[in-house]
């Protein structure tokens, strides 16, 4: 990415500031026209596939899905039409709460024994959509989380019917259970095809016995020794079940870019000699890296285990609206050289280059998007104490329409034919080329002063993917320049595109480098206070600006101070401001300065946030007159308080 930066704070002051360009709008979704280039030598078994689960809660809710004609239809139907041959749902043990739920408010929001949301997929459910799928003629997935609900790398309870067994009588729990429930489906006519024994188990599962690491010494874990004894019998349900000398088996983790993660745990299931046959993997590039990490990291897998590999969740947003009140968890994917636009073309185009990425490599078999059907529906949600987070990055738009994303599955086998707004063959090639860039930019620079322009920059090309090109500007004669603003123009080799860059030549110039924390990291800036409650967020759905912000969440309350000291700075009045929002409920948030004069005086701004993307700007003067002065935000907070700081400026006015 393009980042904010500042150069000297002295005689050179340069700063370029970045600005996305928004997406598609859910509203236009459906509308859109895309086009897929074909994906050659895809194998005619790979595993085109998606994650539905939520479904059966869905459809009792009340939701209905629609092809693109508008006419309603069955969504496996819809799937089926547009090229998904697998379907993959996640099974929990016995989901419903132990104890009653309260919101941060004290209101009761759910009872003791009522289903948990999210799907609700005990085997009862399970066995409902399964039935679908195999009369769809569609394949399916079974993906056991061992758990009563949502399994991950930062959580894999156990089942609250599991807790009081030792470790042997779990282990043959979990065989039978895997056993019995395969046997179950299979009685009733929807064989599972594939099975994965447990879902992105990076950090274990069925804590504390099959848990591989933990921060709190003192939990006692079963570490990796006891976690392969799981694993190991798991996989054993799976062979001992009807039929399971044909079911694939599945081991799965997240962080589908990290060859370290998978080396650590997956040499050990090697020497453990378990019995699996694919390799599970979790790839969300705003999570989880770039192609190239993905393509590395199942190269080195392909080679080191021989197994075959599938990205079994996946998904990226066709629009930055949020439906509901509850925020999403997108973020937009772009890092120094590469990234997608939250829009139905970026949503098709990163969704092609997973199942490219995939399938370039020896053994890989197939790809699954996540929660494809999450619509918004009241009464279906991914909890039932919370809203929807993820209905941006679904295949259907928020009414349940189907989008034209979800013809990837057949395109890329050149079956059918969507062109976008540009034109051009998904069977002959797209030939695609920019046409804007990816962060308008604007660079500040004093009078006289000659602007550093960017080498390079990063352009949106016509399938909506972003990529790094050699720019060239037009001569300006800069040291007789006055104050305003200057329109610069570019020239790139790839086609007629014109990038421009806005300089601003001012008096005016920001003291504080990486203003809206672009670069991730503190730089400059002291944190006193917990680094896992203050930090840099790359999410560009709870930025003011850019994708970075200075982000505070704990599940406890705490105090921090977030603070950067200039010295040798001219005397004078200054204006320090920061843009903020938040959830609210805070003890004390304050902007500040210290140090700038021969007192021990303080000037704050108290700060008071009201709600999410209720973005105010809150500022102070601060009359330095001994060269220097400490300025930053301070931190009181309730638990799960949150909030988010952007666009800090602290410039002399005066």
């Amino acid at each position: 990415m393009l980042k904010k930066m500042l150069c000297a704070v002295t005689a050179s002051a340069l700063l370029i500031q970045a600005f996305a360009l928004p997406g598609t709008k859910n509203s236009e979704a459906v509308k859109q026209r895309i086009l897929v280039e074909k994906v050659d030598g895809l194998r005619d078994d790979f595993m085109k596939g998606v994650d539905i689960s939520m479904i059966d809660q869905i459809e009792k809710s009340g939701g209905k899905f629609y092809k693109a004609s508008g006419e309603q239809e069955d969504i496996f139907e819809i799937l089926k039409e547009n090229g998904v041959n697998y379907v993959r749902i996640r099974l929990w043990n016995n989901p419903t709460y132990e104890s009653d739920q309260y919101d941060k408010n004290g209101k009761l929001v759910a009872k003791k024994g009522d289903k948990m949301g999210g799907g609700n997929n005990d085997i009862e459910t399970d066995l409902r959509i399964a039935k679908r799928i195999k009369a769809a003629g569609l394949k399916f997935m079974l993906d056991f989380h061992y758990s009563d609900f949502w399994a991950d790398p930062g959580k894999q309870y156990m089942s609250q019917d599991w807790k009081n067994l030792s470790p042997k009588e779990l282990e043959n729990e979990v065989e039978k259970f895997t056993r019995e429930t395969i046997n179950r489906f299979v009685k009733e006519g929807a064989a599972p095809d594939s099975v994965q024994i447990g879902n992105e188990l990076n950090s274990g599962f069925m804590w504390p016995v099959g848990q591989l690491w933990s921060n709190d010494p003192s939990v006692k874990i079963g570490g990796m020794k006891q976690f392969l004894r799981l694993l190991d019998r798991a996989s054993k349900g799976v062979r001992s079940a009807s039929g399971g000398d044909k079911i694939k088996v599945i081991v799965h983790l997240a962080d589908g870019g990290k060859q370290d993660l998978y080396k650590w745990i997956f040499d050990e299931v090697k020497k453990a000699n378990i019995d699996y046959d694919i390799i599970g993997l979790s790839f969300y590039p705003y999570w989880h890296g770039s192609m190239d990490d993905l393509k590395a990291n199942l190269e080195m897998i392909s080679k080191r285990y021989g197994k075959e590999m599938a990205v079994v969740e996946t998904a990226y947003a066709f629009t930055e609206d949020n439906g509901d009140e509850q925020g999403n968890v997108f973020q937009t994917y772009s890092d120094e050289a590469h990234g997608y636009v939250p829009s139905v073309q970026g949503q098709a185009t990163e969704l092609r280059d997973i199942i490219a990425t995939v399938s370039a490599v020896k053994g890989g078999c197939g790809v699954f998007w996540w929660e494809a059907d999450s619509i918004l529906v009241k009464g279906s949600n991914l909890s039932a104490t919370e809203g929807n987070t993820w209905e941006n990055q679904a295949l259907f738009d928020f009414s349940g329409r189907v989008l034209p994303s979800l013809a990837v599955f057949n395109l890329v086998s050149g079956k059918g034919e969507v062109e976008n707004v540009w034109g051009g063959s998904a069977k002959n090639g797209g030939g695609f080329k920019p046409y804007a860039m990816a962060e308008k930019m604007e660079v500040t620079v004093k009078p006289g002063e000659v602007p550093q322009l960017p080498q390079k920059i990063k352009a949106i090309f016509t399938n909506d993917s972003e990529s790094l090109l050699d720019v060239s500007w037009e001569k300006i004669d800069w040291k007789n320049q006055k104050i305003g603003k200057v329109t610069v123009h570019g020239s790139v080799k790839e086609g007629d595109f014109k990038p421009l860059v806005t300089v601003n030549v001012t008096n005016r110039v920001n003291l504080i480098e990486d203003p809206s924390f672009e670069s991730g990291k503190l730089g400059k800036w002291k944190l006193n206070g917990p680094a896992a409650a203050s930090f840099m967020e790359n999410n560009k759905g709870n930025a003011h600006s850019g994708k970075w912000t200075y982000k505070y969440w704990l599940g406890n309350g705490f105090k921090s101070i977030l603070s950067q000291t200039f010295t040798e700075i001219e005397n004078g009045t200054y204006e320090l401001s920061v843009w903020a929002m938040g959830g609210g409920g805070e003890n004390n948030i304050r902007l500040f300065a210290a140090d700038y004069d021969a007192s021990s005086k303080q000037v704050t701004a108290k700060i008071v946030n009201t709600g999410w993307q209720q973005w105010k700007i809150y500022k102070i003067k601060v009359p330095v007159t001994n060269g220097k002065a400490t300025i930053g935000i301070y931190l009181d907070t309730l638990p799960d308080c949150w909030g988010n700081f952007d666009d800090m400026e602290f410039i002399k006015v005066d």
